[in-house]
């Protein structure tokens, strides 16, 4: 059941995809040989691409469903565990032993900063091969030798590399944590990711504080380009808020939150 829920957000992620529904009606447009039915489908995507493009819109969704940012001072400084959830690599690079990352790294510069500073004990670092083919490879090993490698590598920190998402992510966590017999736990991901990721938590009762990272919707602007112009990077936001809104529903129906 898990592996069809898995597939089955995956797949759902891929249909709600504004390219998708864009790059379908512009599909459409080409096979149609009614002239007027292309007409409106063109116009149907212009007003699509342009929506999905624009970064006020996509920055104010944003705002309503990413947790609000929390100061570093208001935590407390005895957390037993950091708890880093994985979604921080993009690929890796055999013949070159490189792996690549992606904006959610910033879960782990935080989480790093935390520790540094005194906040926790120890940092779990959880997440495997979230890749639908299976085409990554276990992040936290990844990830263990990156940071042994740049010398940050301590005692402290733990690797759980079996998850492939984040009901496993809490769920290997929560083993790991509970045999620890911790009771302080700080979650650190990212902020449009923080709902669905506290929620698996409590689920496996934990009963964590959080610390967001990697935010969008910042400060509000109002500048010409901003409320107006196209922006491709509005774009890969709608991906995120779309893919997370259907995994909260999907974790819901099946009972993972």
């Amino acid at each position: 059941m898990d592996t069809v829920f898995f597939i089955a957000s995956k797949l759902l992620a891929f249909i709600f995809s504004p390219i998708t529904w864009i790059f379908f009606l512009l599909l459409l447009a080409v096979l149609s040989k009614k002239p007027k039915k292309t007409k409106v489908l063109l116009l149907i995507s212009t007003i699509l691409l342009y929506l999905f493009s624009n970064s006020f819109i996509v920055d104010e969704v944003m705002r309503l469903w990413e947790v609000p940012p929390v100061r570093i001072e208001n935590l407390k400084k005895d957390y037993d565990y950091i708890v880093v959830l994985g979604g921080m690599m993009s690929y890796y690079d055999s013949k070159n032993n490189q792996i690549g990352v992606n904006k959610s790294i910033d879960r782990l510069m935080q989480a790093i900063k935390l520790y540094k500073k005194g906040y926790g004990k120890k940092i779990l670092i959880s997440g495997g091969d979230g890749s639908l083919l299976k085409t990554i490879g276990k992040e936290a090993d990844f990830l263990k030798n990156y940071i042994t490698d740049i010398g940050l590598y301590t005692d402290d920190m733990i690797f759980e590399s079996e998850s492939q998402n984040t009901y496993e992510n809490a769920k290997y966590s929560a083993q790991i944590i509970k045999k620890d017999s911790a009771k302080k736990v700080l979650i650190v991901t990212s902020a449009f990711h923080m709902r669905r990721a506290m929620a698996c938590f409590k689920k496996q009762g934990i009963y964590a504080d959080y610390y967001p990272a990697e935010r969008y919707a910042g400060k509000r602007k109002y500048t010409f380009d901003h409320l107006l112009l196209p922006n491709i990077n509005a774009l890969e936001s709608w991906e995120k808020l779309i893919h997370e809104f259907i995994g909260f529903i999907t974790y819901k129906i099946a009972g993972y939150i």
